[in-house]
């Protein structure tokens, strides 16, 4: 039993679009000619995680909404899939991130059982700061890590949502909300068993020139 390291944020607006023309492909002479009219089916969210050492996309959510219990709840199945390890979660400072449910999770799950106090009012609950250091405390078995504000790049599971649009949502026709979906888990299985290997970052941080 060790710990597991997630980056983990939200794509959302996946768009269901089916071209109304198919794809005309490659000929000698003309390029890939992709039909620019099409239907809107809907869309749909994704909540990834991406394992830092192994590479792999671990428990995904694909759902209508990103709401708070979207989230949590996402969180909560995460952590089942290995109940008594250590988790720590790489995210954004969104408000979802930081929810008081989702520190109630956290509590039940690492068997605190201390006082949390009342969201708006006292205690652990209060704010989105307290809820903040509460979820962030090193002493937690379960803990998150927060990107600074408009840094979320920072954040590897962005590189995979990149990876994700290249090779299966731009370009792409889906017939409806379903197969958007069922095309996705298997990109995701796909990509787990072919693909998937930790990434290396290699910008030094080198300063721009004036």
């Amino acid at each position: 039993m060790g710990t597991h390291v997630m980056s983990t944020d939200e794509k959302t607006g996946m768009q269901a679009l089916e071209r109304l023309h198919a794809t005309k492909p490659v000929r000698p002479g003309l390029v890939e000619r992709v039909e620019f009219e099409y239907v809107r089916h809907g869309t749909l969210s994704l909540i990834a995680n991406f394992d830092v050492a192994t590479g792999k996309v671990v428990s995904p959510s694909i759902g209508p909404t990103r709401t708070e219990a979207d989230f949590v709840a996402h969180i909560d199945q995460t952590i089942e899939t290995d109940p008594e390890a250590g988790w720590i979660f790489v995210t954004d400072q969104l408000d979802t991130h930081r929810a008081a449910t989702l520190v109630e999770l956290v509590a039940r799950r690492c068997g605190i059982q201390d006082d949390l106090g009342t969201k708006g009012e006292a205690g652990i609950l209060k704010s989105k700061q307290t809820r903040r250091e509460f979820l962030e405390d090193p002493t937690h078995r379960i803990r998150f890590v927060y990107t600074p504000r408009h840094c979320s790049w920072l954040n590897q599971v962005e590189i995979w949502f990149s990876i994700l649009a290249r090779r299966l949502l731009k370009r792409a026709s889906f017939t409806s909300l379903e197969n958007l979906r069922s095309r996705t888990a298997a990109f995701i299985e796909y990509f787990n068993d072919v693909l998937a290997k930790p990434f290396r970052w290699t910008y030094t941080g080198r300063p721009l020139r004036a």
